[in-house]
Formats: C-alpha cells, structure tokens, sequence
C-alpha cells in the first residue's frame, strides 16, 4: 500500500513487545535490507529513521499534530518531508513498515520497526534523508511486516524464512506472518490489485505450508501516500425529494459511444453523464461499491469465471478503486472521483455509494490456510468475528467472514471512511449493503440487533430529516442468519431498502389467480408504509421504495419472463446462485400487457410516498434476458444501452422522463409526514388523504382485507400537502379486464384533467401530462394500468 497508517484503540492492553526486540525503549536496531535490485544495501536504525533522540519519547510523534484532513491514522508526508504513520492493533507485538519505489516486482528498499506507544498504537516517523538516503524520492508504496503471539519476532528473520514461527493460527485466532505484506487499512488508495494481468499467482498470499514462507511484498498490493483535502458541499435537499438511480459506474459509459474511448467505464465517462442524467430527472446517483475491490483479472479472460463485476468485496474502505480510473498514476482516481462527485453537483444531483462494511475481499480460511491480505494478517481477532472455535469465523452475509463492527476500533474504522469519503470526495450518502451485520451486537456465532452503531453513524454524520449538511443513510436491514431481518427496525436518522413495497407490487402486478394478497398490502406500501415507520417516529423518506434493484431481474425482464435464466452463454451468463421467488411473468407472451404492467410498475413508484429508487437502463428498457444475478458479467450485457443501440427503448426514456418530471411537480407525492386519512386538516372540504373503490364509495375493512380485490383509488389535497395542484386522484386496476371508474368531484370551478394513463400505446407515451384531456365524472381504467388526474 502507498504509504498510510493508521491507530485502532482497544479495549483491552494489548500484549507488549518481546524484551530487546527494538520497537519499544529498547537498543536502537539496524535493519538491513537489500536495495531493488540494485545489489545495494541501506542500513538504517530505528533511531536514525524517526528522527529520535535516542530517548523514545518524540518518536512517532507528528511535526504539526493532526494531520488535519482525512483519518487519524494510516501514512502522510508532511511540510519537512518526513513520513509519518500510525497504526493500531490490539494483538500485534512488533510492526515494521516495509517501503518501495515500485508497486509490484521489486523488494522493499527500507523497512522500519515501529515504536509501541501503548494501547495498541504503533507510530513512526521516517525523516527525509533518511528516505533519500534509500533513494525513496518519488512516490512512496508501503506495506506492514506484523509478528504476534502466534509468531513472534526473531531478529535473525528475513522475508522468506520461517524463523519464529509457531503456528500459522493460535488459540486466539491470531494469524501474523511477517511474510506477507500486509495492506494498511486506512491507506487512501491502493497499488494494485493481488491478481491481474501482470500477476495471475494467487497463492502467493496464502498460508498453507506450501506457501507460509513465500514472500508476497514484491506482488502485493500496497499503500499509496497520497495527499488530501476537503471539498465543498453538496445539495442539501431532505431526502423525501430524492429520485434516486442505482448504477454501477463501469457498466453507466462502456457501451456509450459519445463518450470517448479512453474514458468509458471509469470516474470520468461517469462525469460526462451528469447532465444526462439531470435531463431524466434524477436527482441522486447511487453507485454499486466504489472502494478497491479485486476486479482487475476481470480482464484476463472474455468469459464470466471468476469475474468480480458488482464489487461487493472490498479490499479497502478508503481507496476509490483504480480500474475505475481514466487516470491511473498515484493520486489519479482520488482526483478523477472527486471530479466526478463535483460534475454532480454542478447539475443538482447527490452522490450516494454503496458500502460493504460486512465483510472483505480475504475471504474465509480452512484451519491454518487462510489468505492474507490486509485485515488478517494485520489483527485477525479484531477485525473479524470469529466462532467459538477460533480457527473459524462467523458468517452472517453469505459471504465471507463477518467485519467485527461490535469492536469499538472497527466501528471507528467505519465511522473514518464514511467521514473521508464525505468531506473528502464529497459523496453525499451511503447505502448499507446487509446493513443488519452492521448491527449485530454479538461477537461470538450469534447474532442480537444492536443499533448502538447506526445511531452513532446518523448522529455524528447524518443529514436531518429536513435536509441541511450531513450524508442521507440507508440500510438493506437484513442478513443471512435468522433474527436478521429488521426492516422497519433501524433508528431515526436511517432510511431503509423496503422490500415489502418491491414484493406487494409485483405480487399484485403478475400473480393474479396465483398467490394471493390483501388490498391493505399494497395501499400500505404505496402510502409510505405507515404501519413499518410511523410507531418509530420515522416519515414515509424511510421507506426507499423500489421495485426492482441491481440484485435481481430488470424492470423489463420482471414482465417479460416468467422465471430466471441464469444459465445462458457469455456475455449473458453463466451465474450462479439468484433468488427463486422473482414473483415475474410474461403476461402469456401479450406485447401490450407486458408493455403496460412494465410502464405500471414505474408509474406507482413514482407515485408513492416514500423515496423513489430506479435501477439504471430501467428508463431505456434494459434486459439481461432474466439473468437475475449477473454479479460475474463484465461485459455488454450489464452495460446500459445508449441511443443508436436497438436495444435501447427511446419510448421508454421519453415516458420515464415525463414520469420524473410530474414526481417533481408535485410536493403531494414527497410528503414530509404520513397521510392523514379522512383528516381535514385545512377546512376546504377535501381531507388529506381518502382511499377509494371503483364505484367511488370510501373503502372499509373488508373491502381492503379481501383477497379477491385488486382495485384502488387515492385522493390527495395537495393544498394540505404543500402542492400547487388543488387535488390530485390515482386509480390503479391489477385486474386482467378494463374497470369503471366513478370519480369523486373536484373541487368547485375546477376540472380533472389526465396527466397519466399507463395503458396508452401511442402518442404522447403514457399520457404523462400536466395538461391532458379534461375527464368527466367516469374513467375507463384499462387492465393492470395506473391512471392518474389532476384537479385544474
């Protein structure tokens, strides 16, 4: 890693340093190392690399205090030139940073022992001759050498030998091997990934007895000392007034030919769509995982094995990822994605970033052999939640091992990424990937909902309920294990995916005589989920209402196919794994009823209460031909379709558009409280809200809990609920045959004019218009079709 360290504070002491071994009080130590094949050797001791007196007690100690932008800890050089570090564990007894003017082929050129300060902080301070003495002038890539309990330091031992060894894992769990060169977890941006075209040799990383003694400094990927600084803020809009675009930054710009070559899939192709974006209507990009995450032998082969395309890995909670980057010299991606982040802004729109905090990139271990990488190898037992027999983890998200957030120096790694990633690239939001880990109050092979960490996360950095600084949180509230499931559970400050709202439409909109759901389901959902969040205190911008996301089948395929079809050739396939319970249908083949139920499913969410999220290419009519988990497919098939392309639905666009547009207009549809049924609130006849059947009678309980209706109306006062219209009215028909509608009257002197009818085929697409035809006291609502009027 390019130079960075960082502190972790720990509950516990930790386990101090062997006696005489040099990294705490003792006799200065020499390091010889050998130069990059130079067939030099630089000897430095500890003394004469941090600048010491001799005594201890400046050492590690920075020139200016603070570093004042970016974490506490991880590597900066500052105003002298000198490199400082900081580093925190709980296990380790000795830390020596190993340096190198390359990032790959090449031994370290200067390794340092770092001082012991107490309480698991490790520090260093390497002046700047000493750097140039070891001919380290130019950009500087750093690694961690760790020794512990279950290896500990021997002063005969060199990169390659076994020497101290006792065990590859202890009773503890600790997993030290100086051998491998461990990644800084709060380096700002990374070398390289451990695997790509130039190094395809993964075993290189790993500890069975094979490999324990191979030296992976020359492969591995290392820290990059990069600057930092603080950007301005981004729009300060209450998260209720979001229309948020899920998208993976690569797949935004591959296949777009107006943007040039050289920039397609990275930070900056992604900028060049901002106003494209904006001209749709969105106002907030989520991006799929910007943080490194091992993609690069994505490109060693044209085929879906062993790709990682949706990056739901990471190998850093800092570093934006280089293969995103145009520009890919140190400091390049931070750089090109703040730039991003600030094309954005100039159009009005957030950024939001999707991230894993559950797991990482280093995957799991069978007994001894394990991979290391960064977290591991660093402090096994700290960072990951292990199970009661130490040599094994606890796996809660299907993946890997668990993230021990319930240790207070992980949480504090968290808070710091989320903290950098916001006031130092500027992004805007963040959202959860299997947020309920993230709140697991258990460290041992169980788990208990604690939302002492969420609740930190909303109070130090969240953005109020009414907009103003701060990031807008979002959780996916649910894991792997039982109890995990907590949908409706997080606390104030936090919105949350709501995959009940995803599930009551398509239930409602493709099996019909198949599975059957109550009317009060979907009216629920539609209404911003009182019963999930208003016992809390939280609004309906709780409820991030969805229908389909990248997990999944596309809007398009969710009514064209009737199941998945993961198993198909590249570039469709092959994928493993996927839900069963897609609730899809082909609508028996029928072009219009598939056209009309796909148009539906956009309009009702756009319609809803709470916060509108549309996957990417859902505008444009985007198909993976029912691949509903294509997290391996790097290729055409999960890239957006741009205009010039067949596959690409102009229509579609152009309906979507109108559809944003008439969510903008109109405050009634981003309430900022949940509807007040049969409530007056104003005294002009017409209450907040009312719920209707197709006769236009209010509906009762047994007509909202019956299985067998599949019709509903909705009023809103738009006066009451801060819009220009006087009233608005929404029918929606999940029957398979046309329904008469009677119309409540509109207020006096006014008209109700059609401003959205989803059942139109032709001209002007979907009839979503402020200023449509003017509609009498009955309306035909065609089958499986939303229509939507409004009183002028």
């Amino acid at each position: 890693m390019a130079l960075a360290l960082g502190a972790i504070t720990c509950g516990a002491e930790p386990q101090g340093p062997a006696p005489g071994d040099g990294s705490s009080g003792g006799p200065a130590t020499t390091i010889a190392l050998e130069g990059s094949g130079t067939g030099t050797t630089t000897a430095v001791t500890t003394d004469e690399a941090t600048g010491s007196d001799g005594s201890g007690t400046d050492t590690g100690e920075p020139e200016g205090g603070p570093w004042g932008c970016g974490p506490e800890l991880g590597a900066r050089l500052v105003e002298s030139g000198a490199l400082e570090l900081r580093v925190e564990v709980a296990a380790a007894t000795r830390i020596e940073v190993a340096l190198f003017d390359e990032a790959r082929g090449q031994a370290e050129r200067l390794r340092v022992p770092l001082v012991a300060e107490g309480s698991g902080r490790f520090t260093a301070r390497i002046d700047a001759a000493t750097l140039a003495e070891a001919e380290l002038g130019g950009t500087i890539y750093y690694g961690l050498r760790v020794w512990g309990p279950n290896w500990p330091y021997d002063e005969r031992w060199a990169p390659g030998s076994e020497l101290g060894r006792i065990a590859d894992v202890d009773d503890q769990g600790n997993r030290m091997n100086p051998n491998k060169l461990v990644l800084d977890p709060y380096a700002l941006e990374l070398s390289h990934d451990p695997v790509g075209p130039d190094w395809t040799d993964y075993s290189v990383f790993r500890t069975d007895s094979a490999n324990r003694s191979r030296d992976s400094g020359p492969h591995a990927p290392k820290g990059v000392v990069v600057g930092c600084e603080s950007v301005s803020a981004g729009p300060e809009r209450p998260l209720r007034d979001e229309v948020i675009y899920e998208v993976h930054l690569r797949g935004l710009t591959m296949a777009d030919p107006e943007v040039p070559a050289d920039e397609r899939g990275t930070y900056a192709g992604a900028a060049r769509k901002a106003a494209t974006l904006h001209e749709l209507g969105v106002t907030a990009v989520e991006f799929l995982p910007l943080h490194e995450t091992p993609n690069d032998h994505n490109e060693l082969t044209a085929d879906a094995s062993g790709d990682n395309y949706w990056g739901y890995s990471s190998l850093s909670f800092f570093a934006p990822d280089r293969r995103f980057a145009a520009d890919r010299s140190p400091g390049g991606p931070t750089r090109e994605l703040r730039a991003m982040v600030e094309a954005f802004h100039a159009e009005g729109i957030k950024v939001y970033v999707d991230v894993v905090y559950n797991h990482t990139a280093e995957g799991g271990a069978d007994g001894g052999t394990a991979t290391i990488l960064s977290w591991r190898g660093l402090d096994n037992g700290l960072y990951y939640e292990l199970a009661e027999d130490p040599h094994d983890y606890v796996v809660s998200n299907g993946v890997g091992p668990n993230l021990n957030t319930a240790q207070p120096p992980v949480a504090d790694l968290v808070l710091a990424s989320l903290r950098y990633w916001h006031e130092s690239l500027g992004v805007d939001g963040f959202r959860f990937d299997l947020a309920s880990v993230v709140a697991n109050g258990c460290t041992r092979e169980c788990y208990e909902y604690d939302p002492s960490l969420p609740e930190r996360i909303a109070r130090e950095l969240g953005r109020d309920v009414d907009g103003g600084p701060g990031v807008d949180l979002v959780a996916e509230a649910w894991g792997a294990v039982p109890n995990s499931y907590q949908v409706g559970s997080f606390p104030a400050g936090w919105a949350e995916w709501n995959d009940r709202y995803r599930d009551a439409v398509r239930r409602d909109l493709n099996r019909l005589g198949v599975e059957a759901q109550p009317l009060r389901e979907l009216m629920r959902r539609i209404s911003g989920s009182p019963d999930l969040y208003e016992p809390g205190g939280r609004p309906p911008a709780a409820s991030i209402d969805f229908v389909v996301a990248h997990d999944g089948l596309t809007l398009h395929d969710l009514f064209h196919y009737d199941d998945r079809d993961n198993d198909q050739p590249w570039p469709y396939g092959p994928s493993d794994g996927g839900t069963t319970q897609n609730l899809a249908s082909s609508h028996g083949g029928d072009p219009l009823v598939q056209a009309t139920a796909t148009r539906t499913a956009a309009a009702l969410l756009m319609v809803s209460a709470g916060v509108p999220m549309m996957t990417g290419g859902d505008e444009s009519g985007r198909s993976l031909r029912a691949n509903n988990n294509p997290y391996n497919l790097d290729s055409v098939a999960n890239w957006l379709r741009w205009p010039g392309d067949p596959e690409h639905d102009a229509a579609m666009v152009g309906f979507s558009s109108r559809l944003l547009a008439f969510r903008a207009a109109h405050a009634a549809l981003r309430p900022a409280h949940h509807w007040r049924v049969l409530t007056d609130g104003d005294g002009d006849g017409l209450t907040e809200a009312r719920w209707f059947r197709d006769d236009g009678s209010f509906v009762d309980d047994a007509y909202v809990d019956g299985e067998g209706n599949h019709f509903v109306a909705w009023q809103l006062d738009g006066d009451e609920l801060g819009d220009d219209a006087a009233t608005l009215y929404f029918a929606y028909n999940g029957w398979s045959g046309p329904v008469l509608a009677t119309l409540p009257a509109p207020p006096a002197g006014l008209s109700w004019r059609r401003a959205i009818d989803t059942s139109e085929q032709g001209a002007p697409f979907g009839h979503v218009e402020e200023d449509g035809p003017v509609i009498a006291d009955e309306y035909w609502v065609a089958p499986r079709s939303l229509v939507g009027l409004v009183a002028r």
